[in-house]
């Protein structure tokens, strides 16, 4: 009798363990179907037209590059798989866009694409003064000629490599007053881009104000790693400045990214658009320049705007000399109406979130293989800290040049050296100047690669930094440009 209880009891159990079992069973699968999975990145655009990229071989790519004075701009195109050299003018053009261009009025003086493109920038920017230039580097030239003369001061936030240019060679100077939380590539402050109210202060005190025509804001700041700057900041850099009554301009190459990470990251902004980020944050200056190439989504073209009629007359008459007549200064009509197009796109979330994501897809499968970058990531372009992932390459040896190069002999990707070469010589001493930093950059074209090319960066990027070891010497100049030397630099391998 015990036994049959025993048995009995068994088969009961095992009876309740198996109702137990398929609720868990039915209860796991209802669940299942209750969960939303989180969607994946996906890009908002569709592709319409390719262009075929060739796969070289390493013994290729080693030839090329040695053919090519290892200088990456001495690269043809065609060497070249994936080409992250920089993210100005290389981006695709929208259907609307190439539809501004069966549109553009050619007209030398006046013409309609010059109207339509000054609208779209003052309804943008504010600024009622607009001149149009061919590229970024040309509105510089043309506005400095008309602020800047010998042994003035330009205080900014790293200042980016023709900015500079532009101001030495003008006997004047830069002084980089960024903040320093942007040189600690760990540090996530979330506007590295931002200017040090001390430092630039200090600037205003040290020299007469009659040697500061104006303190430049870079929007994203390039140099420090495609950082933002907040509006927090850009209004105190704008209240600082009128108290010792000096201007605020702009260089604006990204400044739609800009005002992305802003409505982002900044308290109280969430609910604005980013044209009203955008405009809010020029309300601050007195001008800009800009490369449209950028976030103008544009082959060519830039532009200048300002407050001020003088200034702006001033600066005309430099216009019509280097660049061309005030109505296209550079510029084709189609190219005009394109850039006046791709203004609206370009400050646009959806586009923004789309751009900025495919940049912060690549950082998060780099960081997943323990490769040191600039955190947290910028929104045009990875910078690569050079110096921990070649730390047996001495400094002399143009570290972040030589990352360059080897991960081009690795993979057929062409990035750019932030470093040394980037940095040019003192002009009064002609030693090298060392940076903070040693990046390599890799900046994303817009609208171009797909999320395959980003997974095939970042397995380049790995492959090559497991066997950073091996990796002990670098390069030394062979010839070199007095100015800008990096675009014509001529290199050979240290023996």
């Amino acid at each position: 009798m015990h036994g049959r209880k025993n048995v009995s009891a068994i088969h009961v159990n095992k009876h309740v363990y198996n109702i137990i079992e398929y609720t868990f069973i039915i209860f796991v699968e209802n669940l299942k179907k209750n969960i939303s999975m989180k969607l994946p990145f996906a890009e908002t655009f569709r592709i319409k037209t390719v262009e075929q990229i060739y796969q070289s071989t390493r013994e290729e790519r080693e030839r090329w590059i040695e053919q090519a004075d290892y200088n990456l701009f001495n690269l043809k195109s065609s060497q070249v798989f994936i080409d992250l050299l920089t993210d100005s003018g290389t981006g695709s053009m929208s259907d609307k866009q190439w539809g501004e261009m069966m549109l553009g009025d050619e007209s030398y003086a006046g013409s309609s694409s010059f109207e339509k493109l000054k609208e779209t920038v003052q309804s943008i920017t504010g600024y009622e003064h607009f001149l149009p230039t061919h590229q970024g580097r040309a509105a510089e030239n043309v506005l400095f000629s008309a602020l800047i003369k010998k042994g003035d001061i330009i205080p900014g936030n790293s200042h980016f490599d023709t900015t500079k240019g532009h101001i030495e060679f003008r006997d004047a100077k830069a002084i980089d007053c960024t903040i320093d939380e942007a040189f600690d590539i760990d540090n996530l402050h979330p506007f590295k881009g931002n200017i040090d109210l001390e430092k630039l202060e200090e600037v205003y005190k040290t020299y007469p104000k009659e040697k500061i025509p104006f303190c430049l804001i870079t929007i994203t700041c390039n140099s420090s790693g495609g950082q933002p700057v907040s509006m927090e900041n850009i209004k105190a850099v704008r209240e600082l400045s009128n108290k010792y009554g000096i201007r605020v301009l702009f260089d604006a190459a990204r400044f739609a990214e800009n005002a992305y990470f802003v409505k982002i990251r900044e308290e109280g902004f969430a609910d604005q658009s980013i044209k009203e980020i955008a405009k809010e944050a020029f309300s601050y200056g007195d001008g800009m320049t800009i490369s449209a190439k950028k976030d103008g989504l544009v082959n060519m073209g830039g532009f200048i705007a300002l407050r001020e009629e003088e200034l702006w007359r001033k600066a005309m008459s430099f216009c019509i000399m280097y660049e061309g007549y005030v109505t296209y200064g550079g510029m084709s009509g189609r190219d005009m109406g394109a850039l006046a197009q791709g203004l609206k796109e370009s400050t646009e979330f959806d586009y923004l979130k789309t751009r900025i994501g495919q940049v912060e897809y690549l950082g998060e499968k780099l960081k997943e293989y323990g490769i040191p970058i600039q955190k947290p990531v910028g929104g045009h372009a990875i910078f690569v800290d050079a110096l921990a992932v070649l730390p047996n390459v001495p400094r002399e040896h143009y570290v972040a040049q030589t990352l360059a190069i080897e991960l081009y002999k690795e993979a057929g990707i062409r990035g750019v050296e932030i470093g040394t070469l980037l940095a040019d010589r003192d002009p009064e001493t002609r030693k090298d100047r060392f940076p903070k930093l040693e990046l390599l950059r890799l900046a994303m074209p817009r609208r171009t690669y797909t999320q395959n090319h980003m997974d095939y960066i970042a397995v380049g990027l790995k492959n090559l930094y497991d066997r950073r070891e091996e990796i002990t010497t670098g390069y030394e100049i062979s010839w070199e440009a007095d100015i800008l030397r990096h675009f014509t630099v001529k290199l050979k391998p240290v023996e």
